[in-house]
């Protein structure tokens, strides 16, 4: 292939700009020729030196014209006719073309299989996940089609790290919820080449995003951020934590303008998984253990012994199931040279 420019087009340009793969970024070959990077993949595709050569654009070695050189010099010592030699070698040719043809589409579907598996690494290095990261600012995934979320951009996940299990989805930060994509043209894109750890990965790394702005909003590099003075939630900012669910972003079923009990038989069900608190800093459970026993461990601190250290209540030694039975009964036990208990 060659691009419009005369420049032939490397493999992984062109894999990356076939139709269904829009949501891959491009590996860079310094990445793949690190041979710690592919670790472990040897063993999970078929003629992987063939599939690593074809992603690298490297030219096989010419193994079959050596032994073609190697064949013609000994028939030529041999003495043999020229016709004998003309026949074998037309079938030699045809057996090998048929053979090239089938390794060809093998050493295809083997390097796509490779590129995949590399790729669900790459995303998750610095260099792939900023890669990742100016594809979702300019839409490339594609929004949520859950109504409530109002147009919310989602990342591409897979359920399974396990290539063959399922199929590429869509994960929405804002519903905290994965779906299938609209175009039918994704759901052939195997979804282990992206994997489990991309998504949540991505939101560590890129907390600043305002899953808060839709539609044009989002486009627009001064509102898409999150300024630093916000208030944050366990090293997350509050506003981004789920802000599609709660009161007003969960649909609820009317009948002539009533609402329709839970316990009803079209009533709704498990409405409280998308429930979300008014406020957010009702989550923050370590900030409320800390302001409601601030007192009994200020109250502890003020008790201190003789030598200024705070009085520590210690178990005693022993066997408690012992000093129990010593309390039910009133009587002290003893336990006798051969392990038996009596009574003093």
């Amino acid at each position: 292939m060659s691009s419009s420019s005369g420049v032939p087009e490397s493999w992984i340009s062109s894999f990356c700009s076939l139709l269904g793969h829009e949501y891959f970024a491009e590996v860079s070959e310094e990445f793949i020729e690190d041979d710690f990077n592919l670790t472990g993949l040897q063993t999970q595709v078929a003629m992987y030196k063939e599939a690593l050569e074809m992603i690298l654009d490297v030219e096989p070695e010419d193994d079959d014209d050596d032994e073609e050189e190697d064949d013609e010099e000994e028939e030529n010592e041999s003495g043999l006719g020229d016709g004998q030699d003309r026949g074998s070698g037309r079938h030699a040719g045809e057996r090998r073309h048929s053979r090239m043809a089938s390794d060809l589409s093998v050493i295809e579907s083997s390097a796509e299989m490779l590129y995949g598996l590399i790729h669900q690494r790459f995303i998750c290095s610095r260099a792939g996940i900023q890669q990742m990261s100016e594809k979702y600012e300019l839409g490339h995934f594609g929004c949520c089609p859950r109504t409530n979320c109002e147009l919310a951009r989602t990342l591409p996940v897979g359920l399974s790290d396990i290539p063959g299990e399922d199929t590429v989805k869509l994960f929405c930060p804002s519903c905290l919820d994965v779906y299938v994509p609209p175009n039918s043209r994704f759901q052939t894109v195997d979804g282990a080449f992206f994997g489990r750890t991309f998504g949540a990965l991505f939101l560590l790394t890129f907390p600043e995003y305002d899953l808060t702005k839709r539609g044009a909003e989002v486009l627009s590099p001064m509102t898409s951020r999150i300024a630093a003075e916000e208030t944050l939630l366990n090293g997350m900012f509050a506003k981004n934590i789920a802000p599609s669910l709660g009161a007003g972003h969960i649909y609820e079923p009317r009948i002539y303008g009533f609402r329709v009990s839970e316990r009803a038989r079209s009533g709704p069900r498990m409405q409280w998984l998308r429930d979300r608190p008014e406020d957010i800093n009702e989550l923050d459970e370590a900030r409320s253990y800390a302001e409601q026993f601030a007192e009994s461990d200020d109250d502890g601190d003020e008790n201190p012994n003789v030598n200024g250290r705070v009085i520590v209540r210690r178990r005693p030694p022993g066997n408690a199931r012992l000093r129990q039975r010593q309390n039910q009964n009133g009587s002290p036990m003893q336990l006798s040279t051969n392990g038996a208990e009596s009574e003093l």
